[in-house]
């Protein structure tokens, strides 16, 4: 007879325990429902649920031919010195689905070293995605840094600052910016940027081993927009100067030059290297951000690019 758990802790521990019966040790769910004391089909459920409840992550481990391809043509094509492109689903309407995944076993290949590493990091959807990916760990060696402000327009903490989750995950030293992504004025930039802390952030940033970014549009539909970080007048003054993308709040157009004046006079962000001398990995695959990600590559804001197939298909043609 099937057994119930007494709370939700129970049922958990039952999905972690049938998770790893079925992808660790081979079991089938007959077996798992034999050795827990429940039906299949609960069986089946709590395996479910291990995956759903991010108790299991499951990570391909053979490396697919055309996405190997794929990512040698785009090194060549782009004189970039890293690049992973992970399997398209061609029916699925995530924006992070798998790269989220893929960015994040990279993270993990720093910070499973003994040697202090610091992680320099931006922000956004994807970011945050990837770092729900991460498995926790102890990491007190080593230290992560924002590149970017972390407080809303409204004076509230961001919902995609990635940093101190990041901190609380890994238990790492985590060094955040207390700004918001664009000043209002110039000389308050001045300002804020004067502050002592800010200036030493900005320095262990530059200091990065290794700098995970994600890369917006610049359009009517922009991220910097919806968040509020700047109103409509700014975006469409932004379109009019010719820019298709923006990497933690600096916009650049479509061969990747950074725009002259406008918001980009008033970011608060670390600034950007061009070209990146350090490993600077551009993470996306959202078909929208093709045009800012190409243009990212081609003014080599990035050295570094995590995609899936169609999106490298797309930079290829």
């Amino acid at each position: 007879m099937a057994r119930k758990p007494d709370s939700e802790a129970d049922r958990l521990d039952d999905a972690a325990r049938a998770g790893w019966l079925y992808y660790i040790a081979g079991n089938t769910q007959d077996e798992i429902a034999r050795k827990l004391g429940v039906s299949r089909q609960t069986a089946q459920r709590l395996v479910s649920l291990a995956v759903s409840e991010k108790l299991i992550k499951v990570r391909l481990d053979h490396p697919i031919g055309h996405c190997l391809e794929l990512s040698e043509r785009l090194k060549q094509a782009y004189a970039i010195d890293f690049c992973e492109v992970v399997p398209s689903d061609p029916e699925s309407a995530s924006t992070t689905i798998g790269v989220a995944e893929a960015a994040a076993a990279e993270l993990e290949r720093y910070l499973v070293s003994q040697h202090p590493v610091i992680v320099a990091m931006g922000t956004g959807r994807m970011l945050r995605a990837m770092v729900e990916q991460l498995t926790p760990m102890d990491c007190p060696q080593h230290k992560v840094v924002s590149l970017v402000g972390n407080i809303a327009p409204d004076g509230s903490a961001s919902l995609f600052d990635v940093v101190s989750r990041i901190g609380d995950r890994v238990k790492a030293p985590h060094y955040p910016m207390p700004l918001p992504v664009i000043a209002t004025t110039v000389h308050e930039k001045s300002l804020l940027l004067a502050q002592k802390p800010l200036r030493n952030v900005i320095e262990l940033a530059r200091q990065a081993d290794v700098t995970f970014v994600g890369i917006g549009t610049v359009d009517e539909d922009a991220a910097l927009l919806r968040d509020g970080f700047v109103k409509s007048d700014e975006i469409r003054a932004l379109m009019r100067s010719g820019a298709v993308g923006e990497i933690i709040g600096w916009a650049f157009d479509t061969n990747g030059k950074l725009i002259d004046g406008l918001t980009n006079d008033r970011v608060l962000s670390v600034p950007l290297e061009q070209p990146a001398t350090q490993r600077m990995i551009g993470v996306g695959m959202a078909i929208p951000r093709f045009r800012a990600i190409k243009g990212a590559l081609r003014g080599k804001l990035i050295n570094g690019l995590i995609t899936n197939e169609r999106m490298a298909e797309l930079l290829l043609e």
